[in-house]
């Protein structure tokens, strides 16, 4: 289901299909993909890399990943965060109000700004696929030459519209996720404590 989706948007990705159109291609392009060094990485994740329960579904006490980001090409007035699932196209994630210079989101840490996900609250939607199906969560992260003027709460299509026409740089990072069943600990697996 590639067509219509930018060869340069698949490359970021991860090469594999992208059954919807990203943020990133609504509003950017190739030319600000990583300038200046721009980078998004994660100390739970590789690119590609395979996310944790933690940070999905699966766990009952789950939080949104650590993310950190190198510092954006001059100019920039703040970064804005979002994820989604490229396989499903639904929004998990939409962060704004970071400061425009190297920092990072803190395993679980509440961000200055959020907007609505896919589900209509303003928090990481947990990754939950379904049985067997792997899907993959691309979190973009954008420089802006202009601080947003959005309230918190804002939707994923009031971002985006203040967004176009306005990134500056553009970094990527994705991680898989295969839907699981959840565990339930069976009382004769425990050993006896006598």
């Amino acid at each position: 289901m590639t067509s219509g989706v930018a060869p340069w948007v698949l490359d970021a990705v991860g090469g594999a299909t992208v059954g919807h159109t990203l943020t990133l291609e609504k509003v950017a392009d190739e030319r600000v993909l990583g300038r200046g060094g721009f980078a998004l990485t994660s100390a739970a994740f590789r690119h590609g890399g395979e996310l944790d329960p933690s940070f999905t579904a699966i766990e009952e006490d789950a939080v949104a990943p650590p993310l950190e980001w190198t510092p954006p090409p001059p100019g920039a007035q703040e970064l804005v965060l979002v994820a989604e699932d490229a396989d499903k196209g639904h929004v998990h994630w939409t962060v704004w109000g970071l400061p425009p210079q190297k920092g990072k989101l803190m395993e679980g840490e509440t961000p200055p700004r959020t907007g609505k996900n896919a589900h209509g609250n303003s928090e990481w939607l947990l990754p939950d696929p379904p049985l067997g199906e792997e899907h993959r969560y691309v979190f973009q992260l954008f420089a802006i030459d202009l601080p947003l003027t959005l309230m918190p709460g804002a939707t994923h299509e009031e971002l985006v519209r203040n967004l176009d026409g306005h990134v500056t740089a553009a970094a990527v990072l994705t991680a898989r996720f295969e839907g699981h069943e959840v565990e339930e600990l069976d009382v004769e697996d425990l050993d006896d404590v006598d």
